[in-house]
């Protein structure tokens, strides 16, 4: 379990018991009950971390709900979106083995996750990682309860596929942006689990190069 279950959950059980205590032990029905809904939410189960060459993991539990190509900078990326309810585990891990490059946190509002716009417009933490050779993006984005992101490595720090890296409190939703040339794996409507359901698959770097190069030879 996450500790920040505890911080939730102990003072509730604490209070439950002193208004059984001091008032009717049906009282205590409500606090003990919210304690309870704090441990299971910040459960934080183990999971089986695939290690086939490129595969690039889930960021968290929950339902796909966008495949789709973007450009950001100029380059052609291929984006998978994932709605994480307030029923789904919102422990966050690494999607892909790499270093990290580049942490942005950007402030923002507070839309529906399932709103395409809050990609853009919500408050998020966005992450690039370096990962064989390609830069593979993943932003923490918070939801319309969500109102903590909480990411742990730092600038500058090793990542291995599957590791836990943070947290979004209650509603959410987690992106993950990848090279056009990734061989996507999953689709809308798909339920995901962090760390083990495998979302795509990078191409190696070299291969990757190849067919820009090809491209570029075709366009002339």
């Amino acid at each position: 379990m996450v500790r920040d279950g505890y911080f939730y959950a102990v003072p509730l059980i604490a209070a439950g018991i002193l208004i059984g205590w001091l008032t009717q032990p049906a009282w205590a029905v409500i606090p003990l009950l919210l304690a309870f809904f704090f441990l299971w939410f910040f459960r934080d189960p183990e999971r089986v971390i695939p290690d086939k060459p490129g595969a690039v993991v889930s960021p968290g539990d929950g339902k796909v709900t966008d495949v789709s190509a973007v450009t950001s900078g100029g380059d052609r990326l291929t984006r998978i979106s994932i709605f994480l309810s307030v029923f789904n585990v919102h422990v966050n891990r690494s999607p892909v083995a790499g270093t990290i490059r580049d942490i942005r946190y950007q402030r923002g509002q507070y839309l529906n996750a399932m709103n395409q716009t809050s990609a853009e417009l919500n408050e998020q933490n966005i992450v690039t990682v370096e990962a064989e050779g390609q830069k593979v993006v993943f932003k923490q984005i918070a939801g319309l309860l969500a109102r903590r992101i909480v990411f742990y490595p730092k600038l500058g720090d090793r990542l291995e596929r599957g590791q836990r890296v943070g947290l979004i409190k209650f509603g959410s939703r987690v992106d993950v942006l990848l090279d056009a040339s990734a061989r996507v794996s999953v689709k809308v409507g798909d339920r995901v689990k962090g760390g083990a359901s495998v979302l795509a698959y990078l191409q190696p770097a070299e291969m990757t190069g190849a067919g820009a190069a090809s491209a570029a030879e075709r366009a002339h």
